[in-house]
């Protein structure tokens, strides 16, 4: 039994269609709309389910405008579902918006939990960082996305990243350019589809994989990269250490961490074990 006026942000497969709990099922069935990012790519889903619940359009471009529909409906106690191509609603997709409208008109959200690609990726990954910082989709233009990623580089938990096929190799340089050749990076591309594929190596490697491999670069993808927490020596680019050295010259060693951590934004505890390092090498007891 469903409650009246009330909105279900419905979770939808990400690539496999038997994806989808029974409860999500069975609220798609019953509601009396269904609000969809892509009307045609519901339609799909909904015939392998059997579903023939009416279909509305809402996207970024029409969801201030449709919000106020969906309003009106569940002001006449109608119940409506909330649906997006693949995935979550609201996350990295439309949905914000008309959640925002609906609770400050005190209705009911009811949130109906299932697949996500960034949970999906992080879980077969391995990573061992129980913190992560999910970011979403970086700019598409290189100027902003450099700035954006110069700004995540000393955060020490796992950032996860989406990416567009279109600009995989672009993004992957900017993050060789921004965290250096060694910083780890898991890229899985397709998930739960038929070429699905869970790679992981160092930026360097990544990079290397997808050029000689052009069907990698193909899908959508999911960067899991390794925080600045996780780094070592080795991770540490040759300009920062290059810098550090200079530094060290003129510094104590604690000015020096200080200020090539500033210069340089490169792990603050992993230029001290440089450092100390440097130090050793050059005046050993």
């Amino acid at each position: 039994m469903l409650s009246k006026s009330t909105l279900y942000v419905v979770a939808t497969p990400i690539g496999n269609l038997n994806d989808i709990s029974l409860r999500a099922l069975d609220i798609l069935a019953k509601v009396d709309v269904v609000a969809a990012e892509h009307t045609q790519a519901s339609r799909h889903l909904f015939a392998v389910h059997a579903i023939s619940t009416k279909l509305i359009s809402l996207h970024q471009h029409n969801e201030a405008i449709v919000s106020n529909k969906i309003l009106a409906l569940l002001n006449s106690g109608k119940n409506v579902a909330l649906v997006t191509d693949a995935g979550t609603p609201g996350i990295s997709d439309p949905g914000a918006i008309l959640v925002q409208h609906v609770r400050a008109q005190g209705y009911s959200i009811i949130p109906i939990p299932g697949a996500n690609a960034a949970v999906c990726a992080l879980s077969a990954s391995g990573i061992t960082n129980p913190h992560f910082l999910f970011y979403g989709f970086l700019p598409a233009k290189t100027g902003l996305r450099k700035r954006a990623l110069i700004e995540l580089k000393p955060q020490l938990c796992t950032l996860i990243f989406y990416e567009a096929p279109h600009r995989i190799l672009e993004c992957i340089i900017d993050m060789l350019e921004v965290f250096g050749p060694q910083r780890e990076l898991i890229v899985a591309r397709e998930l739960t589809k038929l070429f699905e594929t869970i790679h992981r190596g160092t930026l360097h490697e990544i990079y290397s994989w997808l050029q000689k491999d052009t069907d990698q670069q193909k899908g959508e993808f999911v960067l899991l990269l390794s925080g600045a927490g996780t780094t070592d020596k080795s991770e540490i680019s040759e300009q920062a250490e290059r810098t550090l050295k200079c530094l060290l010259t003129e510094l104590t060693l604690k000015q020096a961490v200080k200020l090539a951590t500033e210069i340089t934004g490169e792990n603050k505890n992993s230029l001290y074990q440089l450092a100390l390092k440097l130090k050793n090498a050059r005046y050993p007891e």
